[in-house]
This record gives structure tokens, sequence and C-alpha cells, in this order.
């Protein structure tokens, strides 16, 4: 609890012992006003003050207003009590709203707690205590056990168990040694690293995703768009009913001014829109604080209303469904050495960071021949172009050699087939597996919704079917350039259900365009990569396919609470202003079909931040 809300609360229960007091004493007349008046004061002293500074803006109707009108009119018809009551019930429900607030803020934002506030670096030889931010590329930083690794980087020397469930949701550590790279936010358990780091702070992954939470609540959902234009028009419109049902009716029927302005006070108490204008953003506040906590960053409220009607899911192949560390199974070479060959294609492959390109490289040691490849060429889609010792070698799929019109050999498995000065030499057949956990996610994704699940791939159909079968996956498009995966998410999009959204789930390293025309993107993002955190709407700081179902979870659990909250406060709202404006509704019940409300109404939005974070084991 904030100092602000202590004050609040020391005044909420000055106020209401006063009122007490004020119940007790025997006076009357001045006195008995004076006695109210005070409390009153002391509590609603700030909404008054808002009122009319907002008068003075041209922000005349909201719930500052309707509350100062309610109450000092109370005042005028002698319901000295209930005017106190109404400012008091008022402040507690702001008071439990603004803790709400606090409460999913801080969750939101611990991940600003996870960069220390030192860094050792070794500079001319000696360790240095700086600040992460004046940390520059390349410099060695030491990471001790208790401390975090403040930037992104590799470990050059020494070995630690790092706990990285602070970024990645991931409850087991991680044991890492030299030429592992590491993300700033990971905790050191029991070892002393030495970390080069491959960037400043603010190219971090850390800095990028506390800049990437602080954005998410600029970005509205529909729901929360509707709600704020409902609160501009629905404010005035309730200010205009009131003062025509304090008037009109004691024109026409008579019995008096003093109970149809009664009756106006109670319309007025209980029209404040209060539940509405505060729960649903907050909902929404926390359905994104709540994901965070368990490694899944949500770049907006949109992206969670989008999500939770999605019923397609298509899916990246390599490093999503399937791990994306490849081995190689089989060296098919038609006139070199099966060695040769493989040393041939690991050169070619040796800067590029496709996973197979990096799978193909780690097979053979070239680490003191590298200096023999120059030109690096990447072909989106098809492979690898490299001068090696002098000769262009192309290294790639079957589209690759054809675009060159060389003849291959045709093969259904991922194969790389290597052509040296347009003189074909041969293929590497890879394996890859498919993630332990990806079955049972997209059988539990269907549980949840999901009528249809694609596969998108670059890769050859004869792969891609044993994955599709494997995992019993809807529909299949394999072979495609990146221009290809757009065009086939855009038919997708083209035929889906009316009021149904289609979901993109990539690795984050080469599926940029497909994110952008997909309407919700997902990049698995356990890497860290640029293009993870930039290109995709909700990023995974880790590579199990389990999270997307987790994401999804976590959508609709915070929809169902939104539309919960909606019809709570404007069913009751509805039924109390026809009992108040017939005389069947008293001020009590009015505060309570308001403040009431509100407060049921934040404590149910603050259930979307209770999305349990998995035990560590």
């Amino acid at each position: 609890m904030t100092s602000r809300h202590k004050k609040t609360l020391l005044r909420i229960i000055i106020s209401a012992l006063l009122l007490l007091i004020a119940f007790i004493i025997p006076v009357s007349g001045i006195w008995k006003l004076a006695a109210f008046l005070i409390p009153y004061l002391i509590i609603g002293y700030d909404i008054i003050l808002k009122s009319l500074k907002n008068i003075f803006h041209g922000e005349i109707f909201d719930e500052n207003f309707l509350m100062t009108i309610a109450s000092i009119g109370a005042f005028f018809i002698n319901e000295y009590p209930e005017a106190v009551l109404v400012i008091i019930l008022y402040q507690v429900g702001e008071l439990f709203q603004g803790i709400a607030v606090g409460k999913s803020r801080r969750s939101i934002k611990a991940l600003t707690k996870l960069c220390p506030t030192m860094a050792c670096v070794i500079r001319n030889g000696e360790e240095v205590h700086v600040s992460p931010s004046e940390i520059v590329s390349g410099e060695n930083v030491i990471v001790r056990p208790g401390e975090r690794i403040p930037i992104d980087g590799t470990i050059v020397s020494g070995s630690a168990d790092l706990d990285t469930s602070a970024i990645t949701g991931e409850p087991i550590p991680r044991s890492l040694a030299e030429g592992d790279e590491v993300i700033s936010g990971f905790l050191s358990l029991n070892g002393v690293i030495t970390v080069k780091a491959s960037g400043g702070y603010s190219e971090s992954t850390l800095s990028k995703i506390i800049t990437l939470v602080g954005d998410s609540a600029t970005k509205k959902a529909r729901v929360e768009n509707f709600i704020s234009r409902f609160a501009k028009y629905y404010t005035p419109c309730v200010v205009i009913c009131a003062l025509m049902l304090a008037f009109i009716p004691g024109l026409i029927i008579g019995k008096g001014f003093s109970l149809w302005i009664e009756r106006a006070l109670i319309f007025l108490v209980v029209s404040c829109p209060c539940a509405l204008v505060i729960s649903v953003p907050l909902s929404f506040f926390g359905g994104i604080g709540g994901a965070s906590r368990n490694g899944i960053l949500i770049k907006g409220a949109s992206y969670l209303e989008i999500l939770s009607k999605t019923d397609t899911l298509v899916f990246d192949k390599t490093g999503t469904l399937t791990e994306g560390r490849f081995t190689v199974s089989e060296v098919h070479s038609l006139s070199l050495p099966e060695s040769e060959l493989l040393e041939i294609a690991a050169l070619a492959q040796s800067y590029s960071t496709h996973p197979i390109a990096r799978s193909i490289a780690a097979s053979v040691d070239i680490s003191a021949d590298t200096a023999r490849v120059s030109e690096v060429k990447e072909i989106p889609g098809m492979g690898i172009s490299a001068i090696i010792d002098k000769k262009t070698v192309l290294a790639g799929n079957a589209k690759l050699m054809r675009e060159n019109a060389i003849q291959c050999d045709e093969t259904e498995s991922t194969a790389v087939h290597i052509a040296r000065d347009r003189e074909y030499l041969g293929y590497l057949l890879l394996c890859d597996s498919i993630k332990k956990d990806a079955a049972d996610a997209i059988s539990e994704a269907r549980e949840l919704g999901i009528k249809k699940t694609v596969i998108l791939t670059g890769d050859t159909k004869g792969s891609a079917e044993k994955v599709k079968d494997t995992l019993e996956i809807d529909e299949l498009h394999a072979s495609l350039l990146p221009e290809g995966k757009v065009s086939a998410m855009g038919e997708l999009i083209r035929n889906k259900k009316s009021g149904r959204y289609v979901a993109f789930v990539g690795d984050g390293i080469n599926d940029a365009p497909v994110m952008s025309v997909a309407d919700v993107s997902i990049a698995m993002g356990g890497s860290g990569t640029d293009i993870a955190l930039e290109a995709s709407d909700i990023v995974l700081m880790n590579d199990n396919i389990s999270s997307v179902t987790k994401a999804i979870k976590i959508s609709k659990k915070t929809m169902a609470i939104v539309k919960q909250n909606i019809i709570l406060a404007l069913g009751t709202k509805a039924a109390v202003l026809i009992l108040g404006a017939l005389g069947y509704a008293n001020m009590y019940l009015a505060l309570f079909a308001d403040v009431g409300i509100l407060i049921i109404a934040t404590l149910n939005a603050m259930r979307t931040l209770k999305s349990n974070k998995e035990k560590k084991v």
C-alpha cells in the first residue's frame, strides 16, 4: 500500500468515526449540519476540487461531478448521513481500485527489478563496478553466485546453473558453460562466469522486455474502447435524465419537488459508470501482468481479446513444432569423400543463424578454416551462396539447385544439396525431433476451442508430413518461400469465419513477413532474438508449445472476467435505476449499485492476475 493509499485509509477511518459521533450526539439545526459537514469535507474535499477543476477544463460529466452533486443534493434534502456515507463508500471503492491497479502494475513491471544496479566489468585487466547502462559491446562481465546477468552475451569462461524462470517462465535451472549464449535477467545459482557482452544494455533482451511491457497498456482492446466511448456519452445522458426526473414529474404529478429530487439523486448515484470504466481496463491489465509472470509477454490488451476469439492456429515447423536441433544422419557424395563434402557444407553454413545451418556447422570442427570463406549470401527460403577456396558454393534445398539450373537428386526428407562451380556434389540428410510437449499442447488447444491447425513450412513435403501425421495437424503447406507463407496465411484469413481470428506461431527468426499478416502473431522467443520481440504481438520467453495454450487460457479467462463485470455492472445498475425512478430504491441500495458493484467488479478483475506460474521441481 502506497503512502497515498495510507492517507486515504486514514481519512476514511476518521470520517467514519466522526460520522458515528454525529449520529450519537444530541444536536439539531445548524449544529447537526456542522456535525455531518465536518466528516463530509474531510473525506470528500478532493472529489469536490477535482469536479470543479474538471468543469473549468471542460470535462464536466465524470464520476467526481456525479458524486459531488449527488452528495450536495442529499444535504439540501436533509439526508445528511447519506451524503457523508456516499462519499465514504466511494472513497473505499477508489482505495480498492487503487490497490488493485498498484498490484497489477507491480506484477507487470516486476521485470524492472531483474537488472542489477551495478555490474563487474573487466577493464584494463582490472575489475571495475559500473552501471549496466555503461557496459559496451565486447566487454567482459563477471557474474558471481546470487547475481543476475546484466546484459545479453556469451559465456567465455566458467560454468554455472542459471535460474532463467524470471525471463522464460521455465522452472528448471539450466546448466550453461563456455560458448553458451545467455540473456540479461538470468540468475547465477552456483558458479562464477565471465560473459562477453553482445551489445549494450539498451540492446539487451531485458531492456526491450521492460519497454514492451511498459507500452502494452497503451494498446486498448475493442471492449476497452467501447467502454470509453460508452462512458463519454452515457454520463451526460444520465445527468439530463436525472434533471428531468427531478422537475418534470413534480410539475405533472405533484407530491412536492423534494420527493422527485431525492429520486433523481438516487438515480445519479446509481448511474456512476465507475465499475465499468475501472474494472474493464484493470481486467486486461491484470491479464497482461499474469501472463508476464509465466514468461508470456503480450504487447497490448487488443491481442488478448483477439487471441480469445482465435479458432485457427498456424505453425511454422522447424524450431516451433520441432526442436530445431538437427543432426546430420546421412552424407551422400557423388565424387568427393564424404568427410570433404561435409566440410564444404559446414564452411558454407558457418555464418548462418538458421537452425539447419548451425547444425551442419557444428558437425565438423571448422574453427581454423573459416578464413577460407567469403562473400556469404543468404537466399531466403532456399539456402546459402558463398565463396570457398575461390570457388562458388551453393548449399540449400532443391529449389536453390533448380534456380541455378543444377540437376540434383530429389528427396522427400530434409536435405541440404551442395554444388560447387555449378557442379552437383551431393547432399546431406538431416533429422529433427518433434518437441515433447507439442502433441499434448495441440490436443489441449482443440479443447480450448481451436477448430483448425495448419503447418506452413519451407521444408520438404515428406519431412513435414511426418510432423503433420504425428501431431494430427489438419492442414499442411510445404516447400514455401517467405512470400508463399504470406500468400497461404492470406488465404486462411480470407476464408475464416466472421468474428473469428487466425494466429501464427513461429520461431521469430525468419517469419516476420507472415507474422505481419496474421491477426495475432506469437513468437517462440526463447533465444531472445530481436525479431521475436519486434515482429510479433505476443512473445513466449521459452520455446515450449505448451506456452501457446497457456496464453490462450489466460486470454479466455481475461475476456470471461471482462464480460462478467460488464453484465454485473449494467444489469445491477439498470435494475436499481428503474427501482429508483419508481421510488422503490433508497440511497443505501443506490450506494450498493455504485460502490458495492465497483468493489465486487474490481475484486473480480484482480482474478486475472492469478495465472498460476508453474512450480519449480
